[in-house]
């Protein structure tokens, strides 16, 4: 049965993040996201084509159809399923981000996932992961410019701060009290993993121009190169 939890929590999540906010952002201004600038269905892309009141639209819309989906797989969880309610929030978390990456209806062509992430990282609230990783990544940026750069940085973060806090008994489960541990920790390491992996493959042309100096600076004028998100 909690098997089957998990797997529905993928989909409700895929389904929110079917909600491609710079492709229908885009639409109702006359154009298709894709056929601009890096043709990313994303945040970077939006804020460079369309200019910060779109970014910031962008960036909102993906980053709070997370946490909706985050909050509703804590609603349920805290009401039917208490012991494993932190794997629920982040098997529907990262099913949004696989709708975000790679939506059907746009021929699995989406944005990187990583506003969504963060959507996730909030919708855990767990304040010391937020701060940690909020900070990171506005420092990665301010000094280097490269926002793919921050957001690899973030998702690396997150990793190491939740298994750091998992194994120090720091994970708790606000409904019974307790500390998380055993499989439903361990299940929580191998979610959240993914959320890298997932970043680092869809980012990896980003890592390759990284790589040689190459990749393109938020706020650049340059709008050919691989959006972030």
């Amino acid at each position: 049965m909690e098997i089957l939890v998990r797997i529905l929590c993928v989909a409700a999540g895929y389904c929110f993040g079917l909600l491609q906010t710079a492709y229908i952002y885009g639409k109702l201004h006359g154009i298709d996201i894709r056929e601009h600038g890096s043709g990313n269905s994303g945040t970077t892309n939006a804020l460079r084509v369309l200019g910060k009141k779109a970014g910031l639209i962008v960036l909102l819309g993906d980053f709070f159809k997370a946490t909706a989906a985050c909050v509703l797989a804590r609603v349920v969880g805290s009401m039917f399923y208490p012991d494993i309610m932190y794997p629920m929030i982040l098997w529907a978390g990262l099913g949004v981000v696989l709708g975000h990456n790679f939506p059907f209806y746009m021929n699995f062509q989406g944005g990187k996932g990583i506003a969504a992430t963060a959507g996730v990282i909030f919708g855990l609230l767990d304040w010391r992961i937020m701060v940690i990783c909020l900070a990171a990544f506005i420092l990665c940026v301010a000094i280097t410019r490269y926002v793919s750069l921050g957001s690899l940085i973030v998702v690396t973060l997150f990793f190491l701060s939740f298994l750091c806090l998992g194994m120090t008994g720091h994970i708790i489960n606000p409904v019974t009290g307790a500390a998380y541990a055993g499989g439903e920790l361990t299940e929580s390491y191998i979610v959240i993993f993914l959320f890298g992996a997932l970043a680092f493959y869809r980012h990896k042309a980003n890592i390759i121009r990284l790589a040689h100096g190459e990749e393109n600076k938020i706020f650049s004028k340059k709008t050919e190169e691989d959006s972030n998100q």
